[in-house]
């Protein structure tokens, strides 16, 4: 237990035969389950974790018949913790990144402090750059900031990491078998988080890299796939937190500013056409071109101001 809490790590594993035991064996002694879910690895990672079940009574295996992706893995091992009634969930991944001296850092807010989910920043520690690949730590930031907008947890960065701790409450509270199952799976559950009005904190950690992990992030693969992911994400929020729940105004403003953009972007390719074609440039489309985007980027803005306003005690 820590501080009066049950806890368990939920450790999701694909291909991870080699840097499995290590995970396991620097566990920390108050965490009171390890629960490994391979996602149908092709190599002995399921025979490793039995081995290590007999040296460790905390294991706990969970095979997956069908590869789920490390979301899937992730969820598998949350429903287990949810459905033991285990007070806080932190999430180790199977290729040994995440350092165990960092574990009090992230089970302090959710422990002592009544936070709903705590989750690593690697970007903040001062040897970030050095230490993450540059593809990863640019693409990282730029799906950050994507990120910041469509959760509306604009306090925090980093969404890529898995290193998280989870809260009972927020257990309960999520749909697991709707998360998204792949890469995009920390930057979907921010989202569905502020959706059931969960407190979400950021906690600073080192990153660790070249240990002999192979990570299967490519940003070329990565980035469009996420950034469709969190615009689809960002709309179901606002519909189903500013309209369904809540009517509130900023839905209006913020579905306002997108179609005037809409407007805008329609006139700009009139412009261009226009321009490119007969040499000349209408004023009435320039006009509307103008009006469009400059109210649009206004009304849009406006939009977000409310929300970052709304999701201030989420923090």
């Amino acid at each position: 237990m820590y501080q009066g809490k049950t806890l368990c790590a939920v450790v999701p594993a694909y291909n991870e035969e080699k840097l499995l035991d290590r995970v396991v064996l620097t566990m920390p002694a108050f965490v009171d389950h390890i629960v490994v879910v391979n996602d149908k690895s092709a190599d002995s990672t399921a025979s490793v974790a039995l081995s290590l079940r007999e040296r460790d009574g905390r294991v706990i295996l969970l095979n997956h018949e069908e590869n789920q992706g490390v979301g899937g893995a992730i969820a598998t091992g949350y429903k287990w913790a949810r459905d033991h009634a285990i007070d806080m969930a932190v999430v180790m991944a199977g290729d040994g990144q995440m350092d165990p001296e960092d574990l009090p850092v992230l089970l302090d807010p959710v422990a002592l402090e009544g936070v709903d989910y705590s989750k690593g920043n690697r970007l903040s520690h001062h040897e970030a750059y050095d230490l993450m690949p540059k593809a990863r730590f640019f693409g990282n930031a730029i799906l950050s900031f994507l990120t910041k907008i469509a959760s509306g947890y604009w306090h925090i960065a980093d969404s890529q990491t898995g290193y998280t701790v989870i809260s009972l409450k927020a257990l309960r509270a999520i749909d697991w078998d709707k998360m998204y199952k792949r890469y995009g799976q920390p930057n979907d559950i921010l989202v569905r988080l502020n959706v059931e009005d969960m407190r979400v904190r950021d906690a600073p950690i080192r990153p660790v890299y070249n240990i002999g992990e192979k990570s299967g992030f490519k940003p070329s693969q990565v980035l469009w796939p996420i950034s469709r992911l969190l615009i689809k994400m960002f709309a179901w929020r606002l519909w189903k937190k500013y309209m369904i729940r809540d009517a509130h105004p900023l839905f209006l403003f913020i579905v306002f500013g997108v179609f005037l953009f809409a407007m805008g972007f329609l006139s700009f390719l009139r412009l261009l056409y226009l321009w490119t074609s007969q040499g000349q440039m209408p004023e009435i489309t320039l006009i509307v071109f103008l009006f469009s985007v400059t109210l649009g980027l206004q009304s849009f803005l406006f939009g977000i101001w409310m929300d970052m306003d709304i999701n201030k005690s989420l923090r």
